[in-house]
């Protein structure tokens, strides 16, 4: 995974319509690869329809200060910020049923070991 996509994850994810598939368990790794996956689809079409938001997050990672640069748009942009929020709501949910989340360096670190 491309590093603005790890950034779009880990604002998705601390910002914090899908849900785990019927036979996922919610607090599996099934369950959290479901839910993470129906969140991404709705993040990736709502920033394509949203060009400043999707620069925003594109470009943060070449900012010396990625989340100052991200707080900074969508305090600029409160109505862009509570549409990924609630786009990220079913993460935020996982996270308090379950008692777990998963950040973008976890993410990154298991994509790894698995390409190697």
């Amino acid at each position: 995974m491309k590093m603005p996509a790890m950034l779009v994850l880990g604002a998705l994810a601390s910002l914090t319509i899908a849900a785990p598939t019927a036979n996922a368990a919610p607090c599996s790794a099934s369950g959290l690869a479901s839910t993470a996956s129906g969140v991404l689809a709705q993040a990736s079409s709502y920033l394509d329809a949203h060009p400043g938001a999707n620069d925003a997050l594109t470009n943060a990672g070449s900012s010396g200060d990625a989340e100052g640069a991200v707080r900074s748009y969508f305090t600029a942009h409160p109505g862009e910020f509570m549409d990924l929020k609630n786009i990220a709501r079913p993460l935020t949910s996982l996270r308090g049923q379950c008692g777990m989340s998963v950040t973008p360096a976890q993410l990154s670190a298991l994509f790894d070991a698995l390409s190697s």
